[in-house]
């Protein structure tokens, strides 16, 4: 697999990343209910195309990483927050995810932000080795903050210094 390439969501690639998004869905990474038909438009007012960086090989996407801010609150407006990552299935174990989270890194510098924050479930172990590679650290944890499966699991908060 080629090198991906790291670029700012175009309102084109809607369709491609909403199938990616169904398909890639899982209680390990997702607490609200699966996608079910008719489907939510991917892109709204709240969620931009601008906001998203897509990974994409061989004219293919192959993954995402949205960048919003928590608050819209202006004491707030130094952090940016990831707030939806997603890699195919095809593309895991490749660099893509990391190359995502990297380029998240220099976006958030480069809009400003002094700070990268998100929260990861407790149980999703691959993504939470991924962020304390790339320099999160856990800075809070609430217990047992969902109920998926069956199970209780916590919800992370991790972040970042930029």
């Amino acid at each position: 697999m080629p090198e991906p390439l790291i670029r700012i969501a175009k309102t084109d690639d809607e369709d491609e990343l909403a199938v990616l998004d169904r398909v890639t869905w899982s209680t390990l990474h997702a607490v609200a209910p699966e996608p079910q038909p008719p489907y939510q438009p991917f892109f709204d007012e709240r969620h931009p195309a601008e906001d998203f960086l897509v990974a994409e090989a061989d004219g293919r996407v192959l993954g995402y990483v949205r960048l919003a801010h928590p608050t819209p609150l202006a004491s707030n407006a130094h952090v940016l927050a990831i707030q939806g990552f997603v890699v195919a299935e095809e593309a895991r174990g490749r660099g893509v995810g990391r190359a995502l989270i990297r380029a998240a890194v220099t976006e958030a510098r480069s809009r400003g932000a002094r700070r990268l924050t998100l929260r990861v479930l407790g149980h999703n172990t691959p993504a939470r080795a991924l962020y304390e590679s790339e320099g999160f650290a856990v800075e809070g944890v609430l217990p047992q903050e969902f109920l998926l499966d069956g199970a209780y699991v916590d919800d992370v908060c991790m972040g970042r210094a930029l």
